[in-house]
């Protein structure tokens, strides 16, 4: 079953701890057949972490497979002009990315690249899909956005969830994130200002389109009905 149907009207965003999704990837996993989940959101929403949290819990049942694998190599973007701008939808081989989802939804084994956040670069190959596992999250960005060739990508995932978080809060986790990898405070504070306050904005516009919406909560929240939130 391909994902076709989107919403058409802003989600009301549900409140939910890690357990519930959890329990809600385990029946996509346990579906009898292949799916694909993709969680998206802002940059410094939770992807990441809500990501990690599945494979935890899924273990041989899950893999992951991140859209950042699919950043153009910084040489490339300096070609084109747009190192400074790396992280906006034109940066990435979309095309080579729907390719991938193609044939991860057509249940072959595939090497997927994955983004090195200390490298700053992408490394080719370096995440193996059996043919046997059940679920393949991929997470980014850009899942709902219909520009640029991304509106190829919704229709090969069976659901997208999109991860609301407070904007002060986002901002802070992405000065730390750079912090953590070595950047300057100022220039820290300058590349979320600049960069990724307005790759946010291009986010947000596709969140209509998720079939969930949901706020990660600290303390369990009585779970979510697996078609809480669906379009379909």
């Amino acid at each position: 079953m391909t994902r076709t149907s989107q919403n058409a009207a802003p989600l009301t965003a549900a409140t939910a701890h890690l357990d519930d999704l959890v329990d809600r990837a385990r029946q996509l996993a346990a579906s009898g057949e292949r799916r694909v989940l993709g969680i998206t959101g802002t940059p410094g929403a939770g992807k990441s972490t809500v990501s990690d949290a599945l494979l935890a819990a899924l273990a041989s049942d899950a893999v992951l497979v991140g859209m950042d694998g699919f950043h153009l190599a910084n040489e490339e973007l300096v070609r084109l002009g747009r190192r400074d701008r790396k992280g906006a939808p034109d940066t990435f081989d979309v095309d080579g990315y729907v390719d991938l989802l193609d044939r991860i939804r057509a249940g072959h084994a595939v090497y997927a690249p994955r983004f090195d956040r200390s490298l700053e670069e992408s490394i080719g190959s370096a995440v193996h899909v059996p043919a046997d596992v059940p679920l393949v999250i991929t997470e980014g960005n850009y899942l709902l956005h219909d520009e640029q060739g991304w509106d190829a990508v919704a229709s090969r995932l069976d659901e997208v969830w999109f991860l609301d978080v407070e904007p002060h809060a986002r901002r802070e986790r992405l000065i730390a994130r750079r912090l953590s990898h070595g950047h300057p405070y100022d220039e820290a504070e300058a590349w979320v200002r600049e960069v990724d306050e307005r790759n946010a904005a291009v986010v947000e516009g596709g969140r209509h389109r998720a079939d969930l919406v949901v706020i990660i909560s600290e303390a369990p929240a009585g779970g979510l009905g697996h078609h809480e939130g669906a379009s379909s």
